[in-house]
């Protein structure tokens, strides 16, 4: 039988504390495998090998991500991170839910993990609850989970040239898209501002006095009943750039209207606008104030499943739209 040795063991033989080899384990899945409630992690001289290997690598200049990509030790895949943190969620276990997400970012990045990760186990969470299985307890830990891990790519000090604002139309709930924009812009380098659920439209003006007349503001929508094109409008008429973002916008944006549809397009979109190109892009032309459209009337559905903060998936019939942008209903 293969000789096997209790954390405390292998952090001696390798000359790391033991809250080092802990954490490495848990954010890169270094070592052996997660253990059953109230076991004990046994690391065997394959893992002690290849954990040597990686303490060299970080003692030359590596940061641990990047030397556990490099020892490539039976890291796993987004794919198969979906199980565990489906099975943290279903368990109400916050923390290891938090742990799972912090370490696939830490490992595969923000987008890779939104995608691959986050919305997989969202989409598994909606089709239960399709099927009238109660577990809105169950989205709420994993929306808080993600947001969680999410919160934790920390945005750069240094404002940008640009000031990019992120900010919910009037009545839309739905953050989690755009704490996964503005991670990912962090993760870059690049700063950015959330502003939250529900902006009213004078507060969308206000935030870019403030900001300045050369912000970029990006507005997030995820369904019909929130997607306003005179919240687009007021803002574009002090001189800021607006993007509208979200799958909400579909069909009542005019053809000057500025939308992006992918996590990777909104970010690209953003970067050309701080690079000089787009500058305008998305500033629709002044319009008088008769001509302004009037608020879309609510969908059929309950305007009510819509209201619950950082609700990511919203109702039902939200749910099911195709192709939504970094949205997380498959």
């Amino acid at each position: 039988m293969p000789a096997t040795y209790p954390v405390r063991v292998a952090a001696e033989r390798l000359g790391i504390p033991t809250a080092t080899l802990r954490s490495w384990n848990q954010r890169y899945g270094v070592g052996p495998r997660p253990h059953r409630p109230g076991g004990h992690r046994l690391y065997s001289d394959a893992d002690i090998t290849a954990i040597a290997r990686m303490v060299a690598l970080v003692r030359t200049g590596a940061s641990p991500a990047a030397a556990a990509r490099t020892v490539g030790h039976d890291l796993p895949s987004l794919e198969d991170s979906v199980d565990p943190l489906l099975q943290a969620a279903f368990t109400l276990d916050c923390e290891t839910a938090t742990a799972l997400i912090e370490r696939n970012i830490d490992v595969h990045g923000v987008v890779e993990t939104w995608e691959r990760l986050c919305r997989p186990a969202f989409g598994d969470v909606v089709a239960r609850q399709s099927r009238a299985e109660r577990c809105v307890d169950v989205e709420h830990v994993l929306s808080r989970a993600v947001s969680n891990g999410l919160r934790r790519v920390h945005t750069p000090a240094r404002q940008g040239r640009r000031p990019i604002l992120l900010a919910c139309a009037p009545a839309e709930q739905h953050t989690l898209p755009l704490e996964a924009l503005r991670a990912a812009l962090a993760e870059r380098g690049t700063n950015s501002q959330m502003l939250g659920a529900d902006l009213p439209v004078a507060a969308l003006g206000d935030s870019i006095e403030r900001s300045g007349r050369s912000s970029i503001l990006m507005l997030w929508s995820h369904t019909p009943f929130t997607a306003n094109p005179y919240a687009l409008r007021a803002p574009s008429r002090t001189g800021a750039t607006v993007i509208a973002a979200g799958p909400g916008w579909s069909n009542r944006l005019s053809p000057w209207d500025s939308h992006v549809s992918t996590l990777t397009e909104a970010i690209d979109r953003l970067h050309g606008c701080l690079r000089g190109r787009l500058a305008r892009a998305g500033s629709p032309l002044a319009m008088k104030s008769d001509q302004h459209p009037k608020r879309p009337q609510p969908d059929t559905h309950s305007e009510q499943a819509h209201t619950r903060t950082g609700d990511l998936t919203g109702c039902l019939a939200c749910r099911a739209k195709p192709n939504a942008p970094y949205d997380p209903d498959p």
